[in-house]
């Protein structure tokens, strides 16, 4: 695969993974910046890709690592936005947002909604 297609699925992953930090109760002002976000979303790349049979484990410690980091609403919505802003020119695939969309759960971390990259950033809580 190309640089762009891989650069693209890094970007589609994150979107679909970011929103599951969005379920954490507020406590704080914005925090997290987009360099954690990639940083953390990074090592997922290659199993949205191309799947397997279990999630890398750093990828796992990724996911954890962002969902514990977005404490507040602020957090949760810079997130979001950074994501979305990121892969907004992008095209990606159902099987993709799909295995992207799985991560969290199939990491431990309970996310009480569907992710889905058409959330609206204002209305994440």
């Amino acid at each position: 695969m190309g640089k762009s297609v891989v650069e693209k699925l890094l970007w589609m992953a994150i979107v679909c993974l970011v929103l599951g930090v969005i379920s954490i109760t507020p406590k704080a002002q914005a925090a997290v910046t987009c360099n954690q976000v990639v940083s953390n979303l990074t090592p997922c790349i290659s199993y949205v890709l191309n799947g397997g049979k279990t999630v890398p484990g750093p990828c796992c410690n990724g996911i954890k690592t962002l969902f514990n980091l977005a404490h507040s609403t602020p957090d949760r919505q810079t997130v979001c936005k950074c994501i979305k802003n990121a892969v907004s020119a992008f095209h990606y695939g159902k099987s993709n947002v799909d295995r992207a969309a799985a991560l969290p759960k199939q990491c431990g971390v309970n996310i009480p909604y569907q992710i889905s990259p058409s959330t609206d950033c204002t209305r994440v809580q």
